[in-house]
């Protein structure tokens, strides 16, 4: 057994206050990782049904093999982990706005850093991924104009519960369309969010991406005693022929 409470980073950044936090949970006999930005917590190890799911779902939408894909938002990596255990993806780019999250990753911090870290098909990007997806540059900046076969965020709440104000324009209509010029043809686009499905929103994809799903992803949260709920988006690029 560890240490019950351990503050392993604290860090000032332009969002303001972040921090890893490790804590031994009784309840679940095991040691638990958390990042809180300033008051509000990020995330934790303690429920990542959804964010495991957001790659599954949104790579389920992908026909074909050696594809390349965006992760916006790194986090504590179950998403970009899911992403690297398909042998379908052939390099994967986790774009991530605070630097000091992916030296948590790159120094062995988060558990899932060491195995990201080494896989040769990742790299990390550290970057404002909203103002790079409204960009004609694109997401990799090594390669400007670069197109995917799929992008997969979770870095807000939801649409509507945002970290910062200046994310809001990506949720629109035109936002939506910038970010699919980065898609291939037939590429998908697949978004976690913490609220239930959000008709505006959904209705705002449909303006831009065909086969919009809203999809409800439950489970079991021990601590409330009830089954929680997040939604994962996932809409498709037109196919051209």
């Amino acid at each position: 057994m560890s240490a019950r409470f351990e503050e392993l980073d604290w860090r000032r950044t332009r969002l303001g206050e972040i921090s890893l936090r490790r804590r031994w949970d009784p309840t679940f006999d095991k040691d638990v990782f958390e990042v809180k930005l300033n008051d509000d917590f990020l995330m934790s190890s303690l429920f990542t049904v959804a964010e495991i799911e957001l790659a599954w779902l949104g790579l389920a939408e992908v026909a074909g093999e050696d594809l390349d894909v965006v992760v916006g938002g790194l986090g504590l990596g179950y998403t970009a982990q899911t992403v690297l255990d398909s042998s379908r993806v052939q390099s994967l780019l986790v774009v991530e706005a605070l630097g000091e999250v992916i030296e948590w990753h790159q120094s062995g911090l988060i558990p899932l850093g060491k195995s990201l870290t080494a896989d040769p098909r990742c790299r990390y990007v550290h970057g404002d991924f909203f103002a790079m997806a409204g960009s004609p540059s694109g997401l990799d900046p090594d390669n400007p104009g670069r197109r995917f076969h799929a992008i997969i965020v979770d870095i807000d709440h939801s649409p509507r519960h945002l970290l910062h104000p200046s994310h809001a324009p990506f949720y629109e209509p035109e936002g939506m369309r910038r970010l699919a010029d980065h898609l291939h043809s037939g590429g998908v686009f697949a978004l976690w969010s913490n609220d239930p499905p959000d008709d505006e929103y959904t209705a705002a994809l449909g303006q831009v991406f065909d086969d919009v799903k809203a999809t409800v992803v439950s489970f079991d949260n021990p601590l409330q005693g009830r089954d929680a709920t997040n939604t994962v988006y996932t809409g498709r690029t037109v196919t051209t022929s």
